[in-house]
């Protein structure tokens, strides 16, 4: 059987073929009653668009990459979610690459996106400054979750929820602060960090560091091996994965949350509830990643003008604290 055709659609609606080729391949140019008109015929007479012709035609792929640093961390799978229905809805699909926290396979995924894709959503990038200027300055992309001067960026901030949750603590009696951290190049470590020894600081609580680099579940438990209450009564952890481990190291230990340790996780991303339910900050991702994706589709070219969007998370207190 013969597929339909533009030039048939075009003539049951009584427009030019181009109009069709616009409803589905740059719809900003029409009004969205004519993009919806076009779309419900061509639907009604089983047209369906060539997305490779469409690419050799407009040099446009109809397609975005999104490259992430960990696929298995309960953070990001929301966030390909998001990517992917707020690209549906544009009529674009999503490519989506893991890098395992490496700069360099971070660096041969932009490499073999780059080709694919009309732009890329950079998520939490762990490449050094200089290796990052030049993907800015050389191609469309979106970095999420990395404050970078000259990059389009969108940020998913906890800075000010974690100021709040350090005010919690303080106010109902905690005085031992330990931060326990995650990945040393994650721009979101860094924020969390500032904001708990700035925090800390003016409600005149001691603090100390210790680092979870893999963010893994097993090597926060380990780390709770070390946090004692005579030395410890709270802990704020970079998230809730390393929260969660936290609570298990210290229950194997007969140290009970929030009895001896007080506990705030962050991202409020964990598919399962702890026991007790985790005090923790809930991040507008989705929001945020409608916006990249938005910002990413829109205008023509590369690179993208500089731009910087904040959107920030709020304290969710549960039993933990």
């Amino acid at each position: 059987m013969a597929s339909t055709t533009i030039v048939e659609v075009a003539k049951a609606l009584g427009v030019a073929p181009s109009t069709v080729s616009r409803a589905f391949n740059r719809p900003h140019m029409l009004l969205p009653e004519t993009v919806a008109r076009v779309r419900e015929v061509a639907a009604e007479m089983g047209y369906v668009p060539n997305r490779h012709a469409r690419a050799l035609s407009t040099g446009r792929t109809s397609a975005i990459g999104l490259v992430l640093p960990d696929i298995t961390n309960p953070f990001f799978p929301p966030i390909v979610r998001a990517a992917q229905q707020a690209a549906e809805e544009r009529d674009v699909s999503v490519l989506v690459a893991e890098t395992d926290n490496d700069p360099r396979r971070e660096l041969r995924q932009l490499d073999q996106l780059r080709p694919q894709v009309e732009g890329i959503l950079l998520a939490s990038s762990r490449l050094p400054e200089d290796q990052l200027d030049e993907v800015v300055r050389r191609d469309r992309v979106v970095l999420l979750n990395r404050d970078h001067p000259g990059a389009a960026r969108v940020l998913i901030g906890s800075g000010a929820a974690v100021t709040a949750a350090v005010a919690h603590l303080a106010a109902t009696g905690s005085r031992r602060l330990c931060y326990v951290g995650g990945p040393r190049r994650s721009w979101s470590e860094h924020e969390r960090l500032s904001a708990v020894v700035r925090a800390a600081e003016e409600h005149g609580l001691t603090v100390t560091t210790v680092r979870v680099e893999s963010g893994t579940y097993d090597d926060a438990r380990s780390v709770a091996e070390s946090l004692h209450p005579e030395r410890t009564d709270a802990v704020i952890a970079f998230d809730d994965v390393v929260a969660h481990g936290i609570i298990d190291g210290l229950a194997a230990r007969g140290v009970t949350v929030p009895g001896d340790v007080r506990l705030v996780g962050c991202d409020d991303a964990l598919p399962i509830q702890t026991h007790p339910r985790l005090s923790t900050i809930r991040l507008p991702s989705a929001q945020g990643v409608r916006r990249a994706v938005e910002v990413l589709l829109s205008g023509e070219g590369a690179p993208l003008p500089e731009s910087r969007e904040l959107f920030d998370g709020t304290l969710c207190l549960r039993e933990t604290t």
